[in-house]
């Protein structure tokens, strides 16, 4: 949806040291990107962006995060890729931030799996709301929910007190949507906490989780506001740390 941006170095590593130990003149790639799994029988959405009418900050000397040039709206995309919204049959929440949800209005007819914390936050209600259950043990992360064959839907509070992540398989690969529990994959690399959390210890707990989830498995690491989110998917690259 946007592409060329920039973030800073303190905003995406300052979140536990503070953001004065950080260079605020080094600066990494930003864009904005959700995701689509098509399973052959489903039509399944990973977030969902901004609304239509959605207009980004303009760029500015200095700011910690520009998202970069719109190349298009959340519907203008989806359509692009082929789809209608009548096909959707799930909807996926890592969280409840705008650029992850403003766009649900759109898909009256899919189920959304969001956490009850985030679903409490939102208001979210009515017969679609799907309220996560975990209860499984997946890997190392100990609460998950299987919401279709291979595809997790998986705790992961920090970011939000709901905060979840979603890993699909994949011919022996996993494909981890992580909405932002890391905003760049050098953020990732750099086993760095940006500045946008609501709970840092529980933030911490996750990222060290993904970081042993990512040392143990082949993973294909999807960012939302990184262009390595949809380079890593192109190329399927698995993640080195």
């Amino acid at each position: 949806m946007f592409d060329g941006g920039f973030m800073n170095q303190p905003f995406a590593f300052g979140g536990e040291e503070g953001k004065d130990l950080f260079d605020e003149q080094i600066i990494y790639r930003s864009s904005l990107q959700n995701f689509l799994i098509d399973t052959g029988s489903e039509v399944i959405l990973v977030d969902t962006g901004f609304k239509a009418d959605f207009a980004a900050p303009a760029k500015k000397l200095g700011a910690p995060l520009y998202m970069g040039e719109k190349v298009a709206s959340y519907m203008e995309a989806f359509a692009a890729a082929g789809y209608r919204p009548e096909q959707v049959t799930k909807i996926l929440i890592t969280h409840k931030h705008p650029d992850h949800t403003a766009a649900l209005q759109y898909f009256p007819g899919a189920k959304v799996y969001i956490s009850p914390e985030d679903a409490d936050a939102m208001k979210l209600e009515g017969d679609n709301i799907v309220r996560a259950e975990y209860g499984t043990v997946y890997k190392n992360f100990p609460n998950a929910q299987q919401v279709a064959p291979g595809i997790w839907f998986v705790e992961a509070k920090g970011h939000t007190k709901g905060n979840s992540i979603i890993i699909a398989e994949n011919d022996g690969l996993y494909y981890m949507f992580h909405g932002d529990v890391t905003y760049c994959d050098a953020a990732l690399k750099g086993n760095k906490l940006s500045i946008v959390f609501e709970d840092k210890d529980a933030a911490r707990e996750t990222l060290d989780r993904v970081r042993e989830f990512i040392k143990q498995n082949p993973t294909v690491y999807l960012s939302t506001h990184c262009p390595e989110g949809y380079e890593n998917l192109e190329m399927k690259r698995i993640m080195k740390l």
